[in-house]
């Protein structure tokens, strides 16, 4: 996203060497694995490394154990660097925060500039004018003069909500669009906001390392679009497949009162809601766009808020898309899930995972799984699987009478009674996708893992993407029918494996 620009050099002909805090962090994670793609040279600074397991770049880059209240482990971390990324907000407010983040702020500007650093990047929020600002935006703008005031050259680039899968601006309308179709809301879905898409954000986070060394200064950063957050409920709910929301702003639910609704509404944290929340009471546009005369739109143009949100949807919402679920293991852009990002983000998600080893070859497995559906059934309860077919039909739906188009063997594409093959890979996978009536999109996997010395296990894997309300209220309502079906189908299946040659070992 950001090979077209320039980098900065070093004299020594060495790629520049960039020092990321909160690597562990959404933004952080991510601008990472951009810098590395850009020929940089990353140290990661974290309070636990550990953290850091589940992180794709993790064998491309140093970690160094630090804590911005550490002067000392901040001295060691800042050796040999010529760009400091600065991504530490805080957004738990309590007593004593704003001292906190001035004092890591300072901690951070001196070991900067007496490590001879070049440059330092801050990402911090758009400051509106004019306005009372709720304490964690004026944290953000105290952070932001502690760095210029450093010596060091600076850039501050400041951004309002930030739209991708796991930014917590993100989750949050996800989850208030999606659970909600009528809702009374806080007075502040009418404030303006400039939202702007991750990769636009990630491109100016690593364009600002190569600025001129006479930039010290903030830049307001955002996208084409300037919307109020009922406007983005209702484009997110548009482009989901939603029906328009119902949306009736009042005036007396305060900040405190619209946290403690987010938080009841959607599994974002409260010490994160809080903030956030109380930062949308202000208006948060780009006052000024002079960030262009240093680093260019990308060739394609800055990132829309309907392309965003469709970016970030890497689950998808229609079965009739051909967008995978499983896309999203390995993330491809950086509005994608990660496997760092925290729990909640991500959108909702249902499985049910079963699992059984057998005294079988992996052939000898592929051989039932490939025989699942048509006239040969589902190793199990026939009978319910026949209920679920007439159930489809009723609502005009394909039901079971698709069939499948030969006993033993499938291809991916093809139809299998409601089902449609996905994915195919001999002696190791099978995934159908559902193409039955329900509010939400399903799928049902095999995977078949050779443990040698004649056992395989094999894993059984459905899921469920829930569209709105309706859809959450249909997983719990054929949840229990789950409990019932695929444990004893997980289990006949390995005993059709083994012909009756040896049991199933063992089941989870």
């Amino acid at each position: 996203m950001a090979a077209d620009l320039p980098r900065m050099a070093r004299t020594d002909g060495q790629p520049a060497l960039c020092l990321v805090t909160g690597a562990t962090g959404y933004i952080g994670g991510r601008l990472t694995s951009e810098l590395l793609a850009c020929g940089y040279r990353v140290r990661v600074m974290v309070r636990h490394p550990e953290r850091l397991r589940d992180h794709l770049w993790l064998d491309q880059v140093e970690v160094v154990t630090g804590d911005a209240l550490d002067p000392a482990s901040l001295t060691a971390a800042m050796v040999g660097v010529d760009c400091a990324y600065y991504l530490l907000h805080a957004l738990v407010e309590g007593q004593g925060f704003e001292k906190v983040e001035d004092e890591m702020a300072t901690n951070f500007a001196n070991a900067a500039r007496d490590a001879g650093v070049r440059r330092i990047v801050y990402l911090g929020g758009l400051i509106p004018k004019g306005e009372e600002l709720s304490a964690h935006l004026q944290s953000r703008k105290s952070t932001g003069e502690i760095l210029r005031k450093s010596g060091v050259p600076t850039a501050e680039l400041r951004a309002g909500v930030v739209l991708g899968s796991g930014s917590a601006s993100f989750e949050m309308l996800r989850y208030l669009t999606e659970h909600l179709p009528a809702m009374v809301t806080p007075k502040w879905v009418r404030s303006r906001i400039q939202p702007i898409a991750v990769r636009d954000v990630l491109r100016y986070l690593v364009g600002a390392a190569a600025l001129p060394p006479e930039v010290n200064r903030a830049f307001d950063i955002g996208g084409p679009d300037v919307l109020t957050y009922r406007d983005m409920m209702q484009i997110y709910a548009k482009v989901v497949g939603l029906r328009k929301r119902l949306i009736i702003p009042v005036p007396v639910l305060t900040p405190k009162l619209s946290s403690l609704w987010v938080g009841l509404v959607t599994p974002v944290p409260s010490s994160i809601a809080i903030p956030l929340v109380k930062s949308l009471r202000n208006e948060v546009i780009c006052r000024e766009q002079d960030i262009r005369r240093y680093i260019p739109d990308p060739p394609d143009g800055l990132t829309g808020f309907e392309k965003a949100v469709r970016l970030a949807l890497t689950r998808i919402r229609d079965a009739q898309v051909t967008t995978r679920w499983s896309f999203a293991s390995v993330p491809g852009a950086p509005s994608e899930p990660l496997p760092s990002d925290p729990k909640w983000s991500g959108g909702n998600l249902y499985e049910d995972l079963r699992e059984t080893v057998i005294s079988a070859t992996p052939e000898q497995v592929w051989s039932v799984v490939e025989s699942i559906g048509g006239d040969g059934g589902y190793f199990t309860m026939d009978w319910a699987w026949r209920i679920r077919g007439i159930a489809d039909r009723a609502v005009g739906g394909v039901g079971l009478r698709r069939g499948r188009r030969d006993p033993k063997h499938l291809m991916v594409g093809e139809t299998l009674d409601f089902w449609r093959v996905e994915e195919l890979i001999p002696n190791k996978l099978l995934r159908l996708r559902a193409e039955m009536r329900m509010p939400g999109s399903a799928w049902l996997e095999f995977q078949i893992e050779d443990l040698g010395h004649g056992k395989c296990r094999l894993q059984q894997r459905a899921v469920f993407v829930p569209k709105g309300l309706a859809g959450h209220a249909y997983w719990w309502a054929i949840a229990p029918f789950h409990g019932f079906v695929f444990p004893g189908m997980n289990q006949k299946m390995g005993e059709a494996a083994t012909s009756g040659a040896a049991p199933v070992l063992s089941k989870t």
